[in-house]
């Protein structure tokens, strides 16, 4: 039997590895250490994406758990979960709890409140459509070209082959208009007929009708929610009879995101000599009208005439271009500054383009009324698609990414309602106020919430940009005008989960001066509830018209003092208020989210007292002078706005469009 040598202790100090040796040891080590780095960072990814990409089935289970299992809360917890809730990419909150017939008392259950449950589970078939597509399809190659196929340089139809319903003719434009673009209506005005409509004609106290004979030409915008009422971006209604002046006039306006704009009405004068002209052209010409004083003013200086001797000015009046049983044939093209108008050959009216709107937009003419369309002809139109291609206004770089929030006390959380198919919009405030150094240092955080879109295309583009851009929070229903105080409390929920003290709330076409938030806020006593923006006193609901409210919508004659929608600031305490009574089914539901929001502050307002801060530099309308949030602001004017404010210094406005 072989003997084991024994090593002297002393032998083991004196050996010395060979090089071999040595190099094999530590490749060991490496091995050992990657393998546990790998490990661990894999496992932080998981549990991130889960977060941040949670679909909506995942969803529906975890939010009926929601109230009774603490770890299925949403936004609770630590600095770790706090830094996953900056990565969320869809709203968590209990919808389809709170919104449960079941859980709701059967007088509570208004119209609202089906309109929420079934836009929220329209919602659920769209996602599952967006999740289905990216599953499968390499979306990454989605190509405006095959949005542009449909594009044609001019378009022609006759009557007989307009679509439309309830007498409406309608020719698509699927790629908007252009500088030069114009198209042709030839029709024929029916005969007047005896009207008492309200909407259509205003009826004399004594006079139960009047004869009517009006028509309405339209382009309209493509809608941004279901169910709404497409934007009109060009409205052009001449009244032959009908008017409340009982005079032939021409009425032009532009209708916003639901909002009527002021009218341009032309009634015969020809404008004046200092209002502003449209392309050197008069926004209104002459006509003959019957109380016309012309014939008159002649007979009383025909005799200074001959007296001076001076040479007569030849003119030529014309009748109003529209007669009812007579052809005519209108043309519209789009100029530099506005549309122009001409009837037979003549100048008629001229119409400047208003903010919020582009030539592009308009996807669509309808023609409705008392007239006969006979055909349509459109020409010089766009070869590429308008903005509801994301590819023409995505820019895909990382200086317009959202900072990652990371061990960060949120001073100020906004939240940016934005509809779906607002991608130059949300891609213009990347560019602009989001780029300030409180929004880059996560101080103040910024994010968009969109509803889903009833075109399963455009659902994909906008999960891709949430995506990339780290900065949408989808919420998942279908998206409907009168639903947007969904997105308002989902707004306040996330906020919260940030644990930041103020929330506000805008829109993307609001420019926001950030610097000038954070000093209002902390104007206000620390620990004092707080309420700030436009404030609306004593503003009673509308009984009629358009935008009725009927008394079982709102049953009082006014509303609470509440700001206007475009932009207002709360405090954290009447977040948790609105977020806590929503999951309890005590919060009440109204169409006008602004409103809302002056109800729910009202209702915390009688336990605690909320300071209410009104400022006219909370801008409804435009922009003013040292504002501090400007409406109504298309993407080139916000950038514009924003190179002011760094260039110069100043708020400054910007008036192109």
């Amino acid at each position: 039997m072989k003997r084991v040598k024994k090593l002297d202790p002393l032998q083991l100090l004196s050996y010395r590895p060979k090089p071999l040796q040595i190099f094999m040891a530590m490749m060991f080590l490496y091995l050992l250490f990657t393998t546990f780095e790998v490990e661990t960072s894999l496992a932080f990814t998981r549990s991130v994406s889960v977060s941040s990409l949670l679909g909506m089935e995942h969803q529906y289970r975890l939010l009926t758990k929601a109230s009774n299992s603490p770890s299925q809360r949403v936004f609770q917890g630590s600095v770790h979960r706090k830094t996953m809730q900056g990565l969320q990419k869809v709203s968590t909150l209990s919808f389809i709890e709170a919104l449960n017939d079941s859980s709701v008392a059967k007088n509570e259950v208004s119209e609202l409140h089906k309109a929420a449950r079934h836009a929220w589970f329209e919602g659920k078939r769209l996602w599952e459509e967006v999740e289905s597509v990216m599953k499968t399809e390499n979306v990454t190659r989605f190509k405006a070209e095959n949005l542009s196929d449909s594009c044609q340089h001019s378009i022609s139809l006759p009557g007989s082959e307009l679509r439309g319903e309830k007498g409406v003719k309608v020719m698509m434009l699927p790629c908007g208009l252009t500088l030069g673009s114009h198209f042709t209506v030839v029709g024929t005005p029916r005969w007047a007929h005896w009207e008492d409509d309200p909407k259509i004609s205003v009826v004399k106290e004594g006079e139960g009708k009047v004869m009517v004979s009006q028509f309405m030409m339209e382009l309209q915008g493509l809608k941004s929610v279901d169910k709404e009422e497409p934007p009109r971006i060009l409205h052009f209604n001449p009244r032959l009879k009908g008017d409340y002046t009982g005079k032939p006039v021409i009425e032009q306006n532009t209708c916003y995101r639901m909002q009527w704009g002021s009218a341009l009405r032309c009634e015969g004068w020809k404008s004046r000599a200092d209002e502003d002209t449209v392309d050197e052209h008069v926004k209104c010409e002459k006509w003959i009208r019957d109380d016309d004083s012309r014939t008159e003013e002649a007979k009383a200086t025909w005799w200074l005439t001959r007296v001076i001797g001076r040479t007569k000015k030849v003119t030529v009046d014309w009748p109003y271009p529209f007669v009812e049983g007579r052809l005519f044939v209108l043309t519209v093209s789009a100029g530099l500054e506005g549309y122009h108008v001409s009837v037979d050959g003549r100048h008629v009216t001229s119409f400047p383009y208003r903010t919020g709107f582009s030539l592009e937009d308009a996807t669509g003419l309808s023609v409705k009324g008392d007239v006969d369309v006979h055909s349509i002809f459109a020409a010089s139109l766009p070869t590429s698609h308008p903005s509801f291609a994301p590819q023409m206004h995505i820019e895909l770089l990382p200086q317009w990414k959202a900072p990652l929030l990371l061990h960060v006390n949120v001073e100020l959380f906004i939240g940016i309602l934005s509809a779906g198919n607002h991608f130059a919009e949300r891609m213009a405030v990347r560019k602009s106020w989001m780029q300030h150094k409180l929004v880059k240092s996560s101080n103040v955080v910024a994010r968009f919430f969109v509803a889903l879109h009833g075109r399963k295309d455009l659902n994909v583009e906008i999960k891709k940009e949430a995506d990339y851009f780290g900065d949408i929070v989808i919420v998942p229903y279908m998206d409907h005008y009168d639903l947007v105080v969904l997105k308002t409390i989902a707004i306040t929920e996330y906020g919260i989960g940030m644990a930041a003290k103020y929330i506000m709330k805008c829109d993307d076409d609001t420019f926001v001066r950030v610097d000038s938030m954070i000093s209002e806020v902390r104007k206000v006593t620390s620990g004092r509830s707080l309420y700030i923006g436009n404030m609306n006193y004593h503003h009673r609901p509308l009984r009629n018209g358009k935008w009725v409210v009927t008394y079982e919508e709102w049953s009082k004659e006014e509303y609470p003092t509440y700001a206007n929608g475009p932009g207002y600031i709360i405090s954290s305490d009447i977040a948790h208020f609105i977020v806590s009574n929503f999951k309890k089914h005590r919060l009440k539901l109204f169409k006008m989210e602004d409103v809302s929001m002056g109800m729910w502050v009202e209702q915390f307002n009688s336990s605690r007292a909320v300071e209410y801060v009104h400022s006219l530099k909370f801008c409804q309308f435009g922009c003013i002078e040292d504002y501090y949030t400007a409406h109504y602001q298309s993407p080139r004017q916000m950038t514009c706005m924003w190179h002011k404010l760094q260039d110069q210094g100043k708020p400054l406005c910007c008036n192109m469009r």
